[in-house]
């Protein structure tokens, strides 16, 4: 069972793109620290490991969310039903608890619209339920570079109460000079039968990283001559990020039949980000920014018949977000504060949604069962800034506030062509709007006097989508599965690049974009030892239209503004055309429907093609494909009624040299983020039922 839009449905029935990566799929991974080691299977997404902690993991849907410097943008985080993005579409990979999670599942396509602003697509997690045996489990992993990775998880159930709590830490020296970062993290949930029909799930999660140093990218020239460099100016800058976030949250399921439920949810938190950053060699820069954000939902389940005897599924609800930050900021020295404050103000992004969603189960259509979906939503979107600092001749007032609005219909069919085959279509209108980040900087002057000044920008529009998908799903046995998919998206005012300088970006509007493109996934068990998956995305995203955007060059006492025309068929930046991930499995004791005993062990591929990092697609700012091998071994033992797991994994098994992602339209032409050589990691997992 998938969520199908806002719906919950089977997923070879789903009339969309949607992926599953289950908890056993994610621990077998990688160390549970970044997103990106389980998204890479998933068709569709391009999920790329910086290797900086600073920036967290770069993360993009059918090529929604490519362009982000930092963080995610374009794409919906959601995190046990409670949004994980702010209402401008920010979103940080970081703060999921992966240790603990059961289960993530990615959405694409038009069905991806009926969760609003920036759903290019939709990444859920789950964190996993207490079962009815109390349990605690301890793991450590080490690795290269200094990696170390500790979790510690107690889980039980007393009546009708269940409790699972999750403790981790992560240390890593970091491969490049300047990269070493520390995290700790908490996440417990409860949930609480408080009646037949009533359920109570409640989620605390609190994420602690004392500090992330940040080496920056990479010149082409840096690059070629010791990928383990800082960037320029990092280490005298001490460029690093500090971060401190906490949450809670609630979601209250009730059902009032077997047609009608209602679930409600409601949240809050705070998130304190304090970031370093490079200017010149003897001096930088800092932002800081202390958040609170809170929201709730509502929304109503239903099943109706007609008199035909059709059936009927529905969900009406809405949704109220709100994200308030205080941002400031001032000069460094050393990577210390200095001096007075040069930027105060207050920005805040709120949104208020309405949406709804039918499918029609037709059992007769044609000759042929068929199911016909359509949704709607409405969003406004609000951005403002404050400004806080007092009004001078050379400051002026930077205050401003946009609204954006929107309706997102989409509408679809499926056709069940018997119960191993399914073939749908569908269609549907999205928008992305700037986020915070983006709207907080604008260009002034002109010629040689252009600079980016922190002043909110209203002249920033949202961009427009028009998504159409066409897919496949096929079961040929019970021990295989083929899903296959066509989509061509056309976007109208994407928001790209206007011009970067001494790290504050401002942004402007191109006029159209295209992205089409084949998506593949298959997996089977071959023998009852073995199985094999295999996902490939062939994806062309490029500018449909001309625009002009600025570069800069020369000192920067005399600096050079050049403006230059990205002519349309330019490909996006930070998105390969092809990707293909394919994995070999094997285990001594077959796969049963929980991990067996005995020894496992896999082999998985990771194949991307070239990606380019300016508009302009120069060669000199692009990083070649690459292919990457990784192995995997682990062994489990039982130990009285608990178990103890062995486990060790080797990366880039070929030492192969390649560019973990890229920093699109980097100022400096420092785009390039190295990948790591060949890595190791082995620990040891303990589970213990009380």
């Amino acid at each position: 069972m998938v969520q199908s839009g806002r719906m919950l449905q089977r997923q070879l029935d789903a009339p969309a793109s949607v992926s599953v990566i289950d908890g056993e799929a994610i621990r077998n991974a990688g160390p549970q620290v970044n997103l990106s080691e389980a998204l890479s299977q998933v068709p569709g997404v391009v999920a790329l490991n910086r290797n900086n902690y600073a920036q967290d993991v770069q993360i993009s849907i059918r090529g929604f969310g490519a362009r982000a410097p930092f963080g995610l943008r374009g794409i919906r985080l959601i995190t046990d039903g409670i949004p994980a993005t702010i209402p401008d579409g920010q979103g940080q990979a970081s703060t999921v608890s992966l240790t603990s999670a059961e289960r993530i599942e990615v959405l694409t396509g038009p069905l991806a619209q009926l969760y609003g602003n920036s759903a290019g697509g939709i990444i859920q997690t789950t964190t996993r339920e207490a079962g009815a045996q109390p349990q605690v489990d301890g793991q450590v992993t080490l690795g290269s570079y200094g990696m170390r990775r500790t979790d510690w998880q107690a889980s039980g159930r007393t009546g009708a109460v269940g409790l699972v709590t999750d403790y981790s830490t992560f240390h890593t020296d970091g491969y490049r000079a300047g990269s070493g970062a520390e995290r700790k993290q908490f996440n417990g949930v409860l949930t609480a039968d408080l009646q037949d029909n009533t359920r109570l799930k409640v989620i605390a999660n609190a994420f602690d990283m004392p500090y992330a140093m940040d080496p920056l990218g990479l010149t082409a020239a840096q690059l070629a001559a010791d990928p383990q460099l800082a960037g320029t100016n990092a280490l005298a800058n001490r460029t690093r990020k500090i971060v401190s976030q906490n949450q809670l949250g609630a979601v209250l399921e009730h059902r009032f039949s077997d047609t009608l439920r209602l679930q409600a949810r409601a949240y809050t938190g705070t998130r304190d980000n304090l970031q370093y950053q490079a200017s010149s060699a003897t001096a930088g820069t800092w932002v800081g920014l202390a958040r609170e954000f809170k929201g709730l939902g509502l929304q109503l389940n239903g099943k109706a018949r007609t008199d035909a005897g059709d059936k009927i599924d529905w969900v009406v609800g809405l949704d109220a977000d709100q994200s308030g930050e205080q941002r400031q900021g001032g000069a460094t020295v050393a990577g210390e504060k200095t001096g007075a404050t040069t930027r105060n103000e207050y920005n805040q992004a709120s949104n208020r949604d309405l949406f709804a969603q039918l499918n029609w189960h037709l059992p007769n259509l044609a000759g042929s069962p068929w199911t016909l979906t359509a949704g709607v939503r409405r969003s406004s979107v609000d951005l403002k800034s404050r400004d806080d600092m007092p009004v001078t001749p050379t400051d002026p007032n930077g205050s401003g506030s946009v609204n954006y609005a929107a309706t997102s219909p989409v509408l679809g069919a499926t056709w069940h062509a018997n119960e191993q085959l399914n073939v749908y279509a569908n269609w549907g209108r999205g928008f992305e709007t700037p986020t915070l980040a983006e709207a907080a900087y604008a260009v002034t002057g002109a010629g040689s006097t252009r600079s980016v000044v922190g002043q909110f920008n209203p002249n920033l529009l949202a961009s427009q989508s028009q998504h159409k998908e066409v897919g496949v799903k096929w079961t040929p046995t019970r021990d295989m599965r083929l899903d296959a998919a066509v989509f061509h998206i056309q976007t109208e005012r994407e928001i790209v690049t206007a011009l970067s300088d001494a790290g504050k970006t401002a942004y402007t509007n191109a006029a159209q974009t295209l992205r089409q493109g084949v998506e593949l996934a298959w997996r089977a068990k071959l023998a009852d030892q073995w199985r094999a998956q295999l996902s490939a995305t062939w994806l062309e995203a490029t500018y449909d239209s001309a625009f002009t955007t600025t570069a800069k060059t020369g000192p920067s006492n005399k600096p050079v503004y050049t403006d230059k025309t990205v002519p349309a068929g330019k490909a996006m930046p930070g998105i390969p055309e092809q990707q293909l991930f394919a994995s070999l499995q094997w285990a001594a004791q077959g796969f049963g429907a929980k991990a067996p005993l005995g020894m496992q062990a896999s082999l998985d591929w990771v194949s991307r093609s070239r990606i380019w990092a300016s508009d302009a697609n120069d060669l000199a700012a692009s990083a070649a494909g690459y292919s990457l091998l990784n192995a995997k071994i682990r062994q489990r033992y039982p130990i009285g009624a608990g178990r103890i797991e062995v486990y060790a994994g080797v990366d880039n098994l070929l030492d192969r040299r390649y560019v973990g992602s890229l920093i699109v339209n980097q100022a400096s032409s420092q785009f390039f983020e190295p990948g790591l050589p060949r890595n190791t990691t082995v620990g040891i997992k303990a589970s213990l039922p009380l």
